[in-house]
């Protein structure tokens, strides 16, 4: 983490240098993301936040540890257009009293080849390699995928690990994992497309109640280890980047859901 106190940029630079980073403008993603600059400050930005989520909690951290500028992986307009009023009003007017500028990046931040959550996850684990691109959703590989042989015990244990929290293993498969497959956040309803894709160890987020027995079907080991737990790397190390490259002090705000 950097520890500057004086340094700056402009915001259309910090925001040009992640969008561009991220490929924003070749990767599809749901309307709702709304990737990129999703507030403006008044122009300049001098202490930078990543977080999770763009949500009233978050925001009033970033408000009292002065970060002008949040980068996020879901941002404000998950829910679509809404009237502004309750959250949705609280939640601008904390980012605009705080002259906060709020950054997201979904899937680009997802399918990153260095920065991606799929990819860091599969690092902090000691997968060999960067592993290699599947899971195929608007037009493009959201997943990564490593061929290798772990205990799925062992595995979970290591997940367990990096992710900081109990694990849920669905062991629907061989002891011993053949192709681990990574989609971070909320994939687990897309398990047949994983298989189909020849993973035999699928690691997501979370998933709904029949996943359960698909995954026996399907022959797999499922495992959940937390839509947000597996989604703290990305913002992690895109901050990171941006301190580097800017001389900017940054942070992460932790606000967990357990979910």
């Amino acid at each position: 983490m950097s520890d500057s106190l004086s340094a700056s940029a402009p915001l259309a630079a910090v925001v040009d240098f992640l969008e561009t980073t991220l490929n924003h403008a070749a990767v599809q993603d749901w309307p709702t993301a709304l990737n990129g600059l999703q507030v403006e400050n008044s122009g300049r930005v001098t202490r930078v936040g990543a977080a999770v989520d763009a949500c009233e909690a978050v925001l009033k951290q970033a408000a009292e540890r002065q970060i002008d500028f949040l980068l996020v992986h879901h941002g404000l307009f998950w829910s679509g257009l809404q009237r502004v009023q309750g959250a949705a009003y609280r939640k601008l007017k904390l980012a605009l009293d705080g002259d906060i500028a709020v950054f997201s990046s979904h899937l680009p931040l997802d399918l990153h080849a260095t920065l991606g959550n799929n990819v860091l996850l599969g690092e902090a684990l000691g997968l060999p390699g960067s592993g290699e691109p599947f899971f195929f959703q608007k037009g493009q590989s959201i997943g990564r995928r490593w061929r290798v042989n772990i205990e799925c015990e062992s595995l979970r244990q290591r997940l367990e690990s990096v992710l900081g929290g109990p694990v849920k293993h669905i062991p629907g498969g061989a002891e011993q994992t053949a192709v681990i497959g990574i989609v971070t956040g909320g994939a687990g309803g897309d398990l047949a497309q994983a298989a189909a894709e020849g993973v035999d160890a699928f690691i997501t987020g979370e998933g709904p109640h029949w996943t359960y027995t698909a995954a026996e079907e399907q022959g797999m080991n499922l495992f959940y280890g937390g839509h947000y737990a597996t989604e703290t790397f990305g913002v992690k190390a895109a901050a990171a980047f941006i301190a580097e490259r800017f001389g900017i002090p940054w942070e992460f705000i932790d606000h967990p859901t357990g979910l």
